[in-house]
C-alpha cells in the first residue's frame, strides 16, 4: 500500500481506503484525466477535471462532494504546468488552501510568473526536483508533512537547496525558517498589500545576480584559506579586518551573508552583531568562523543572540562552504567538483541529529533493533522499550530525551493511550512524538494527532522520511530546553 501510495503521489494523484469490517476494503484511486504520452509528467499534466477507478468490489459511485479535499481543491484550481515554455520563470506553490493558493496564483501572474500549485508537501517536493522553479513559497501547516520537515529536505537536497524558499503561513515561528535557509517568513495576512510587497522580495530573490558575501576577518593567512574556499564567480567577496569597516560596509552596500571572526581587534563579536541588529539587519545570516577559543561570557552572548538573529556556527571548512552554500544559494551542480566534494563531506559529518536522545516505544523487538541501528549511525543515544508503562518509567527517571517514536499497535497500554498518558505530564506536554503504526487507513494520521502525537510516519519505515521528521522536530526541543536553562541562569 505505501508503494502505491507513493506511485499515485508521482501521478499527482492519491489513493483513498474506506474499509467495513467483515465486509472488505474499497480502494479509490484519483488521477488527472490529463496525460500526454512520452512527456515528464510535472510539465505537461494540468488539473481540469478528476476521475476515479475503482476496484471490481466496490459498488459505491462517488460524488464530488466525497471527493478528498486535495482532489476537489484540484477542480477548483488550474495552474501553468501545461504551458511552461523555456525560459519561462516558474514559481512553485507549495499550499493546501485552495482559496489562498488562487490569490498567490493572481499575483504571480501579475508579475509574468508562470505558477504551479501543489496541494501537498510531497508533491512539492517532487514538482521542486522535477520543475527546477525560480522560487518556492512554503506553507509550514499541510496535511501531509511538517512545512517544516519540507523546507528541511529542500534545503538538504543538492538539487534544490538553491532554489529560494519564502514561507507564507499562519505559523510564527519566523527565525526558525529564517535559520533554516528561508530568503523571507511572511506570516499569513488577509493584506493585499503585504502579499504585494511579498512578491517583490520574490521577484528579486529570482533575478540572477552575484551573491554579496562579506567577510570579516583580520588574519592574513586565514582570508586568502578562505578567498580559496568560497571566492566563484557566483560569489563576490569583501574581506575587511575590522569591526568598524565592516558596519561602515554594511550601511552602504547589500549583502546575502557574512562570516565574522569571533576575535576582531576592535570589537567583540557579540557587540558587533548587536549593532547590525540595530541597523535593521535582523534577517541578515551571520556565521561564526572557528569561535573554539571564545571567553565564556562571549561565548554564551553569542548562543544568546542565535535566538534572536540568524546567527550560525562553523567549525570546519567543509562546515563554512556548508552554510555559505545555503544562504547564497549557490547551484550545487556549478560548483567546482572539489567544493563539491567537501559539502558531501560536511553533510556526511552532521546530520543534525548527533547527541540527541531518542526514546523508541515498539513491541517488536525486530523493529526496536532496525530503529536503534539507524538512529546509532547518525550517533543518536536511542533508548528502545518493549511496552507504553516502560516508556513512561524511563521518561520520569531518564532527563533530557529530545523525542519519542512511539509505535501504536501494542498490546495491554496501545500507543494512543501511551501518548496521552505521557501529555497529562506537565513536562512532556511539548514534546515531540512521533507516531509509527503499519497501518495505512484514512484517518489513521488525525488519530495520532489528537491522541497527542506530534507527527505520524507509517510501516514500513523508509529511513529518509523518518531522518527528515527527526530534523524537523529536534529543533524545537533544543530551543526550548535552551531557552529555560538562559532564562534559570538569568534569574
Amino acid at each position: 500500500m505505501t508503494i502505491s501510495r507513493q506511485i499515485a503521489r508521482l501521478l499527482s494523484g492519491e489513493i483513498q481506503v474506506d474499509s467495513t469490517p467483515g465486509q472488505g476494503s474499497t480502494f479509490t484511486l484519483y488521477l488527472p484525466l490529463a496525460y500526454q504520452q512520452g512527456t515528464p509528467l510535472p510539465k505537461v499534466h494540468k488539473p481540469v477535471a478528476v476521475g476515479k477507478l475503482d476496484l471490481v468490489y466496490a459498488n459505491t459511485t462517488y460524488s464530488e462532494a466525497r471527493l478528498p479535499r486535495s482532489a476537489r481543491a484540484r477542480l477548483e484550481i488550474t495552474d501553468d504546468r501545461g504551458s511552461i515554455q523555456p525560459g519561462d520563470r516558474v514559481l512553485l506553490l507549495i499550499e493546501d488552501d485552495p482559496a489562498f493558493a488562487s490569490v498567490l496564483l493572481d499575483l504571480a501572474h501579475e508579475r509574468s510568473f508562470k505558477c504551479v500549485v501543489a496541494l501537498l508537501g510531497q508533491e512539492g517536493l517532487t514538482l521542486a526536483r522535477d520543475l527546477q522553479p525560480d522560487a518556492i513559497t512554503l506553507d509550514i501547516r499541510l496535511p501531509d508533512t511538517p512545512g517544516w520537515a519540507v523546507l528541511d529536505r529542500l534545503k538538504h537536497d543538492p538539487r534544490t537547496r538553491h532554489i529560494p524558499v519564502h514561507v507564507i503561513s499562519v505559523d510564527k515561528d519566523r527565525h526558525r525558517g529564517l535559520a533554516m535557509g528561508a530568503v523571507t517568513y511572511l506570516v499569513k495576512s488577509p493584506s493585499k498589500e503585504a502579499l504585494v510587497e511579498a512578491f517583490a522580495k520574490i521577484q528579486t530573490s529570482v533575478e540572477r545576480r552575484t551573491r554579496e558575501l562579506l567577510v570579516v576577518e583580520g588574519d592574513e593567512d586565514q582570508r586568502k584559506e578562505m578567498l580559496r574556499l568560497v571566492e566563484n564567480t557566483d560569489v563576490t567577496t569583501t574581506f575587511l579586518r575590522t569591526g568598524e569597516e565592516a558596519l561602515a560596509a554594511l550601511g552602504a552596500k547589500q549583502f546575502d551573508c557574512v562570516v565574522l571572526d569571533p576575535e576582531l581587534p576592535d570589537i567583540a563579536a557579540p557587540q558587533l552583531i548587536e549593532r547590525i541588529r540595530q541597523m535593521g539587519q535582523n534577517d541578515l545570516p551571520i556565521i561564526i568562523y572557528n569561535g573554539e577559543n571564545l571567553k565564556p561570557e562571549d561565548a554564551a552572548a553569542l548562543e544568546k543572540l542565535a535566538h534572536e538573529s540568524i546567527v550560525l556556527e562553523a567549525r570546519s571548512p567543509e562546515q563554512l562552504l556548508e552554510e555559505t552554500s545555503l544562504f547564497l544559494h549557490r547551484v550545487e551542480a556549478d560548483m567546482p567538483e572539489a567544493e563539491r566534494r567537501l559539502l558531501q563531506q560536511a553533510r556526511q559529518d552532521d546530520t543534525g541529529l548527533a547527541a540527541a536522545k531518542i526514546l523508541i516505544v515498539d513491541d517488536d523487538v525486530r523493529n526496536l533493533f532496525a530503529l536503534t541501528s539507524v538512529l546509532e549511525r547518525q550517533n543518536v543515544r536511542v533508548f528502545p522499550v518493549e511496552s507504553g508503562r516502560a516508556g513512561i518509567e524511563l521518561l520520569k527517571n531518564t532527563p533530557g530525551v529530545d523525542l519519542v517514536i512511539m509505535d501504536i499497535m501494542m498490546p495491554e497500554m496501545d500507543g494512543y493511550e501511551t501518548i496521552r498518558a505521557i501529555r497529562c505530564l506537565e513536562e512532556f506536554q511539548t514534546l515531540p512524538i512521533i507516531a509509527l503504526t503499519a497501518k495505512a487507513m484514512k484517518g489513521d494520521r488525525e488519530k495520532c494527532l489528537e491522541a497527542g502525537a506530534s507527527d505520524y510516519i507509517p510501516k514500513p519505515v523508509e529511513v529518509e522520511e523518518l531522518l527528515l521528521l527527526l530534523r524537523a522536530w529536534l529543533p524545537q526541543t533544543r530551543t526550548a530546553r535552551q531557552e529555560q536553562v538562559l532564562t534559570e541562569s538569568q534569574g
